[in-house]
């Protein structure tokens, strides 16, 4: 059950990147998880959402220069990880 969790915040994390990346959401959040966090991307937990929102920001950063784009995607994400049902 609990991966059943793990897998629905993978999903909340892909749906939230997909408005700012589109079709490359995905590829993008697995590259980032097994890159940076090196675990499946399925087994994605809350505890690793500051983690992952940190390079998410570094990495959105370096493709463009409009800051506010990142703001308000990494702000999407830490609305996530402050939700109780976010995967715990």
């Amino acid at each position: 059950m609990g991966s059943d969790k793990a897998s629905d915040l993978y999903d909340k994390v892909v749906r939230i990147t997909n408005v700012y990346l589109g079709p490359a959401a995905e590829r993008f959040i697995v590259r980032q998880v097994e890159s940076h966090l090196h675990k499946n991307p399925e087994k994605l937990s809350k505890a690793d959402l500051q983690q992952l929102i940190a390079w998410i920001r570094l990495a959105v950063s370096l493709l463009t220069d409009d800051s506010e784009i990142v703001d308000e995607y990494v702000g999407q994400l830490e609305k996530l990880a402050a939700t109780k049902k976010a995967g715990h």
